[in-house]
Parts: structure tokens; sequence; C-alpha cells
């Protein structure tokens, strides 16, 4: 085989080659496999069988990178020229907050991306092959493009194969395709077109062999494998930012232009006032200081971190600080349906038998359920042919249920084998019916396999009750049993004629529900016969009823979505199933409109004849063939895509943030890790939750839970809205503090307050006020908000109204203090510390004005079973305390230019900020925050 060959005849094509042209063009003995020399020529060409990732930035490149800010090119130059100017105080004091910012916003991202890692580690396992006409076991490391790899029952798929020889196969890629059940592999070849999730005679690395034996072909290792795709789109997805990160660095290179131009004119204004160059520096310093929000970076980190916590109490954990905060604005919920929005558990929802419909309660395979009849509970033993069909489904079955082991799984119980096998079970059990029970009666002698070509499993059993004869019982599509059968039985359990218009009737109504249907039969034969074949039931069978299942909807999920979409948010569902099944689940989980189409026919057109804005439910193939344009108003037409492949979940995603929407993506699998990581939040699953999904998630559901995420985004909305309350607060406090500077220097007066002091202010006192703000409690009406529009700019017109009002107060407030006093008393020290006390006591008033504090103490006098939001009261004294350290002690005086006050002057500077209330309450009720 040439090198051209591997490289170039790619994995789109190897389905549609035959297995002997496939051999050929991989240069294998289909019963030899390959030589060893072959073997270590192909590995030292074209490496080993293992996934590689990109390589990380160093720790130190990531710090430095944490200063690679606009603002803080500010005041790393503020700093500079501080320096230079010999202030040592002031210079340490503005790079001690540059290094203390820094670190902060190191720790958060400092979190090593382990999605490749984890990718690598589920598929990491051992391979039997054939290598020079022996079979060895060998770790899939090992492998190479061309080996000839045999499977069996229980393997995990060690690289991509194109299957050469299968017996009874069937492979679960649930976690590559989102696949419901195992998907039955066959050797033929396929059309070029066919997708992904249809490949049947394809075997993708890290799927899981359920049931028979294969041997196949190695086509495509380590990154070249479906699993080492997904591993490059997510190194190739972008890695986003939050919105509210966006909006702060949007705002902060406004600011940076402002202050630089605001600086600039300083520095011109002292020297064409005669001032020295030392001055004009300083006053430029001074208010770049005032105007850069310091404090803020940390108060955010706070309010996140806080968030973090709230979430983890209603199992949702946050892997990355900032999903706390795109949750509050998420605008569109994508989600995986299987294990997502379903239980990930077939379960048999209507049956057909005797004549009659039945209907089944309960979900996934615990027992608890019954059968009902007109919504009612029945005695299954009172009606013969319902309960030879549920024995049927138990006794011709090779799957067992088995109790979870794990701790996290305590108390679930998973199906060993076949996953519509599993759903048999549960529905015999529901009826009373047990195996051990029925085996002791009925003893099985012989099986007849599941086998694609024929499409039916049999089994062979003693009848122990009727000595000379024996029961054969079948089950498999209705297509398969019903062409061999000639009668059915009646309601009393009795042969009559078979209706089979009216069985093809009910056949075709339960899989426009988007059921899965199979058919149960039996055969009495002489108990001369010890074994069967395909002969004893190519006639005369017994129809005895029709099992629908389907992976249901979770209850919780059905009501999460509803309130989803009641408070504006869009929930989509991406899936690789069936568009059948998909639009089915969609009906009842209520997305999009109520008329989905689920009539068989109706799906068919769709999927060929149907116009493209017409469709509701699109498929992979559908998708495909959409440029970027037609994809992006695909996405806002419909709600639910199936039969999707990775990289489609990955545009689709792409196609809604391009739209402007927030996007959150859910997921368990494999292949939808890609998408996991370019969504502006990933949601994994924390129990059935492959390791990949949860490395590439922000945050984790450790409850597997849909009805979480809205939890969680309340506690999202909660915090989004304490942040926005945060920034209402710090902006204007500096705001203020840059108008006091500004008008000081104009009206040629001593500078009001120094910028040491404006750092005091800023890192301490504001920082100490809004972080209160972080533990405010969410708001009556936090869920019946719309969410925040994505393109609503950080400083919108209220908040901007906000900022000059309050700024102006505190302008009015602290320049007057500071004027009154220097004037009086000559004393500027006692001017300046009088004017900082001053702006600290605007700045309590103002956050008692804007928290739930004194509200919720009014609610609680009211209503003693009302919580009292005291954090802020906390804050306050706390301020309090550091603002008596700040002018009476003696150490901090020299450090910060201060001097201690009189009982009398410090209770002036706490009335001069009381009448800040009257414009704060004014924009709390016309220009609120959150």
């Amino acid at each position: 085989m040439t090198a051209s060959t591997i490289e170039n005849f790619t994995e789109q094509q190897w389905h549609q080659r035959s297995t002997v042209e496939a051999a050929n063009d991989l240069g294998t003995d289909l019963e030899a496999g390959l030589s060893d020399a072959e073997v270590a020529q192909r590995q030292e060409r074209y490496g080993f069988n293992e996934l590689k990732g990109q390589a990380e930035k160093s720790p130190i490149v990531r710090f430095l990178m944490e200063f690679n800010q606009p603002l803080i090119y500010i005041l790393l130059v503020a700093g500079i020229v501080t320096l230079l100017l010999r202030d040592w105080v002031d210079a340490g004091v503005i790079l001690g907050v540059m290094f203390i910012n820094a670190t902060i916003g190191f720790i958060q991202e400092s979190k090593a991306e382990n999605a490749i890692a984890a990718l690598a580690k589920s598929v990491t396992t051992e391979a039997t092959l054939i290598r020079e006409g022996q079979k060895v076991r060998l770790n899939s490391r090992e492998l190479v493009s061309g080996d000839l790899v045999l499977l069996t029952s229980g393997d995990k798929v060690p690289a991509d194969l194109r299957l050469v020889a299968v017996r009874d196969l069937q492979v679960s890629e649930s976690a590559l395709t989102g696949e419901s059940v195992p998907v039955q592999k066959v050797t033929n070849p396929l059309a070029t077109e066919t997708v992904l999730a249809d490949r049947h005679n394809m075997a993708y690395a890290g799927s899981l062999v359920t049931l028979g034996q294969a041997k196949g072909l190695v086509v495509a290792i380590a990154n070249q494998t479906e699993t080492g795709r997904i591993s490059q789109l997510m190194e190739q997805s972008t890695s986003l930012e939050t919105p509210l990160t966006r909006k702060i660095e949007q705002f902060s290179k406004s600011l940076l232009y402002v202050i630089l131009g605001l600086a600039a004119f300083m520095f011109a204004v002292v020297i064409g006032k005669g001032g020295t160059w030392t001055e004009g520096f300083k006053a430029a310093v001074t208010l770049a200081v005032s105007a850069i929000p310091e404090g803020l970076p940390a108060v955010v980190t706070v309010t996140l971190a806080l968030g973090v916590g709230r979430m983890a109490q209603r199992h949702a954990i946050i892997r990355k600080l900032p999903a706390v905060e795109t949750l509050g604005s998420t605008t569109v919920i994508c989600s995986d349906k299987t294990g997502t929005l379903t239980e990930n558990q077939m379960t048999v929802q209507a049956i057909y038998a005797g004549g009659s419909d039945y209907a089944v309660s309960g979900v996934g395979y615990q027992e608890s359920g019954s059968i009902l009849q007109k919504d009612q509970p029945i005695e299954v033993s009172q009606f013969p042919a319902l309960q030879e069909c549920l024995q049927c489904g138990l006794l011709c079955n090779d799957s067992h249920l088995q109790a979870e082991k794990s701790q996290e799984k305590e108390g679930q119980v998973s199906v060993a084998g076949d996953p519509t096998e599993g759903a048999l079970i549960v529905s015999a059990q529901k009826a009373g019916l047990t195996l051990k029970a029925l085996e002791q009666e009925q003893p099985r002698l012989d099986t007849i396999p599941f086998e694609s070509q024929f499409q039916y499993m049999a089994t062979l059993h003693q009848q122990r009750e009727l000595g000379d004869r024996h029961r054969i019982y079948i089950k498999g599509s209705a297509e398969a049993i019903l062409k061999r059968c000639h009668h059915q039985l009646d309601a009393n359990g009795e042969p009559i004629d078979l209706n089979r218009e009216q069985i093809e009737q009910v056949t075709d109504e339960m899989a426009s529900q988007g059921l899965r249907v199979l058919a149960f039969a039996m055969k009495e034969i002489s108990a001369e016969y010890g074994d069967i074949d395909h002969e004893d039931i190519n006639a005369d069978l017994i129809f005895l009823g029709l099992q629908g299942m389907i992976d249901p909807p979770r209850a919780e999920a059905i009501a999460a979505v509803r309130t989803c979409q009641s408070v504006g948010i869009q929930v989509k569902m991406i899936t690789g199933d069936h568009a059948l099944t998909a639009a089915a689940i969609a009906r009842q989980m209520g997305l999009g409109q109520d008329d989905y189409p689920l009539t068989t026919a109706a799906i068919a057109r769709q999927m060929g004849l149907g116009q493209a804005e017409d469709t509701l439910v699109f498929n992979g193939k559908q998708l495909a063939d959409m440029d970027d344009r037609a994809l992006a108003n695909a996405v806002e037409t419909s709600n639910v895509f199936a039969r999707v492949a990775p990289e489609q979940k990955l545009r689709l995603v792409e196609a809604l943030q391009s739209k402007g929407e927030i996007v959150a993506m859910t997921g368990d699998g494999v292949n939808d890790a890609p998408a996991l990581k370019q969504a502006d939040i990933g949601i994994a699953m924390g129990i059935t939750g492959t390791e990949v999904a949860k490395e590439a998630a922000d945050m984790v559901l450790t409850d597997d839970n849909f009805a979480t995420i809205a939890a969680a985004i309340e506690e999202g909305r909660t915090v989004y809205g304490n942040l926005l309350k945060t920034i209402g607060f710090i902006l204007p406090v500096n705001g203020g503090e840059a108008m006091t500077i500004l008008m000081g220097i104009l009206a040629g007066t001593t500078l009001p307050i120094l910028p040491v002091q404006i750092l005091w202010v800023n890192m301490v006192s504001s920082v100490a006020l809004s972080a209160t703000l972080a533990f405010e409690p969410k708001s009556t009406d936090t869920m019946q908000r719309s969410p925040c529009r994505p393109n609503q700019p950080l400083l919108t017109k209220k908040l901007l109204w906000r900022i000059l009002i309050i700024s102006t107060f505190n302008l009015i407030a602290v320049l007057g203090i500071f004027e009154w006093v220097s004037q009086a008393t000559g004393n500027i020290n006692l001017a300046r510390t009088m004017a900082v006390h001053t702006l600290v006591s605007a700045e309590t008033f103002y956050l008692l004005s804007i928290s739930q504090c004194i509200p919720s103490l009014f609610a609680y006098f009211k209503d003693r079973t009302q919580e009292i939001a005291y954090i802020p009261a906390i804050g306050v004294a706390c301020v309090f305390i550091l603002q008596v350290f700040f002018s009476q002690l003696a150490i901090i005086n020299p450090l910060f230019y201060t001097q201690p006050l009189s009982f009398i002057q410090a209770l002036i500077c706490i009335s001069a900020g009381i009448p800040v209330i009257v414009p704060a309450l004014f924009l709390k009720r016309f220009a609120p925050l959150a």
C-alpha cells in the first residue's frame, strides 16, 4: 500500500468500498493480516494509535497575558511614571494593585484543558487482531492502518474499522452518534452520501460491541478516527469569552481612550497654567487612577465564586467561573436528546394483543408501573393474549437487568445487553411475570440468534405441562413476523385467522409516534425436536402481539423546557437519532409548534420533497447541503435537528452565535464535546456523561436532570443582576472621583484627593461595600424577566444617566467639603481626609439605597418568615472600622497623608453623604439596575 493510499483515501470513502477493494487498498491479506515488518514500517511512518493534543502555554506566558488588558496599560504607565518621579508609596500601591489583579486572573484561568487527554483515555484499550496468520492481543496503541481486528461482545472498538465479516454484530454508538439503541452491522458497500450514523458497515473507535462477533480492517487510527476528528474540532473551537467579559472589554477600550484624552488634557492644563512637568504628570496620573475601576475585577470574581457555591447546592457544578454569569444571559439551550432530555432507557409504552390496545406506565428500567387499558390498571392473567405476548418478550431474550454498583449510580438499574430487550423484561415484570419462574416452567432448549438478514430471534422451550410438545417463541420486525403468520390469538387466547391489515395499521400508528415496534409470535412443535433452524419458523406462526417502545422524555425535563420557554429562552433538540423519533420526543417536550409532522409519510416527505423553510425537523444530510447563511436561517425556523454529525452540532452552535445568541449546549457523549466547548456555556451530565464531555463543559449536572438547568439559570440571573448592581455602584464612585480631580485642576485649586487616597477608596472601601452585593438574594421576579439582550451594551442609557447623576452628587459633596474645610482651616491634609470620608459616606448610603437590605427589613416586620438581607449592613460596619483606621491610626496617617478627625468633623462627613438617598431612590424607581 502506498503512502498516498492512506493519506488521501479518506474515511468518507471506505464505507462505499467492497471488503475486497478495501483489503486491496490497504494491502492486507484477509486471512493472515499484516506482516510484522509491514507493521513496523507503518508505525514508523504514521505513528501510534493515540490522540495528540496541542501544546499548552507555559504558566509564565499565561500570567503575563493577564497584563494584556487596556486599563492595565494605563495603570502600568502610571506606576512607571510615579516611580520615575520617586513617589515610592504611590508607585508601590499602583503596581501592587496590578499584581493582585493579575494573580486573581491567573488563578481563575490556570485550570488546564484536559479534554484531549480524556479523549485519549476513552479509546485506549486492548485489541485482538491477526498478524502473520496468528491471533494476538495487543494494546490498541500498537494498531496501524490495515490491521485485521477481531471483535466480540463486550469489546471496545480500538480504531475505525471497515467491517469485512460479521455474525449478529450489534454496536452501541450512542456516545458518538446519539443513537439510542445498538446498531446492527453489515458488510455490504453503502452509498457515498450515507451519513455517519447510517454507515452500518463501519465500526468506530470508542464504541462498544453489545452482541455478536466481527472481523474488520483498520482504516483510521489516532487523530484520523472519528473520535480523533472530534479532538481536532475541540482544538479548533474558538475559546469564547462570556457576554459580560466581552462588554467589559469593549467598555475598557472605550474608557482607555477617554482616560488617555483626559489625562493628556490635564497635563496640558497644568503646563498651560505654569506648572512643572512633574506637577503635570502627577495630575495626569491622579486622573487616570481615579477613573479606572481597579476593584471591579476582584468584586466580579467574588460575585461569581459565590454563585458557584449556590449552584453546587442545586446540583450544578461550575468548572469555569465565568459560566455563572453566562447562564444569566442565556438565550438558547441546544440539548442533546438521548440521556439529556430523555431517560436513556428504552421503555415499552404501547402494547397490542388480542385485538386490543394497552398502555404501559412508568419509565426506564425500574419495575414501578403497570399495564393499563383505558387508563385503568388491569390484571394481566385475565388477558391470555396479552400475557402470552409479554411472556414471549421475556423468554425470547438474551439480556438481563442488573443493579448499578458504583456510588454515583447507587439505586439505579441498568441492562446488560440490548436496551430493547431490557425494555421487554421490564414490561413483563410490570405484569408480574418473572424470568426465573418462567424458565422453570419452560426451560430453553435452543436459540436462533438475531441476524439482520432475517430480522428476528427465536428460542425453543420445553413445555413441562405438555410433555409431548415444545414451543418456539419468536420476536422481530413486524414485517418479518407477519409474513410467517397465518393465525393470531383473540382476546380469549384462542387462535383465529390473521387480520394482517389491522395489525399493519396499528404498527404504522405506533411508528408514527416515534415508537420502535417489535412483533411477537409462537409455534408449537413436537417434543421430538431438540433444536430448531430457520425452516422450522418459515410458516404457520401464531401472532401474539406488538410492543412499541421509546427512550421517553424525563417528566422534569418537560417542565424545565416549559419554564425556559416562558422566560424567553429557546430550547432546541440536536440529536443523532432518527427524525421520526426526534419529532415524537419534540412533541412530548413541547418544542416549537403543536402540530409536528408525526406520520411516516410526512417525515419521508420532509426528508426528500419538502422545502427547507417548511421543514420542522432537519436531518444531517440537509444540514450538510446548506451553506452558512442557509444554516443560520434553519436554526431560526426549527427546534429539532436529527441524524446530526459531531461537526454539524458545532456548526449549529456557531450559526446561533452568529445571530448574536448566547448559547448553552447540553450533552453527555463524546460526540457532544466540540459543541460543548464552542458554546458560550457547555453543560455536561455528571452521571451518564462521558469524561470527555465533562472535561469540555463549563458546568456539570450532578443529577443528570435537565430541570437543574432552569434552577442554574435562576441562580445565573441572580448573579448577573448582582453584577450589574456592582457595576452600577462602582462606576459612579470612579466617576465622582474623576470629576472631582478634573474640576479641581480646572479651577486651579490643590488636588482634593491624592492618587494614593483614591486607590484606598477604590481597592478598600469600594470593594468592601460592593462585595456585599454579591450576597444579594434572588428577587421575586428573577424568572419572569426576559434574558438580557446579547447585543445590549454594558453602558446602557439608564446606567449612563445613573453614573452621571450619582457622580455629580459625589462631585458636589466631595469638592464642597474640601473647599469649605481648606478655606476654614487652611489644613489641606484635614480637608482631603474629610473629603475622602464624605465620598465613602455617600458610597455607603448609595449602597443601602440599591441593595435589598432595608426593603427586606421592612418585609420581615410584616412577615417574620421573610429573611433579612443583612450582608450589606455587615459591609457598612467593616467600612466604618476601616475608615476609622484610615484617619485615626498614626501609623497610617503618613502613608495616606491623612489626619485624625474629631467627632463633630466625622459627623459632618457622614451627614454630607445622606442626601445621595434622594437621587438613588429616584433612579431605583425609573432606572433600575436589575
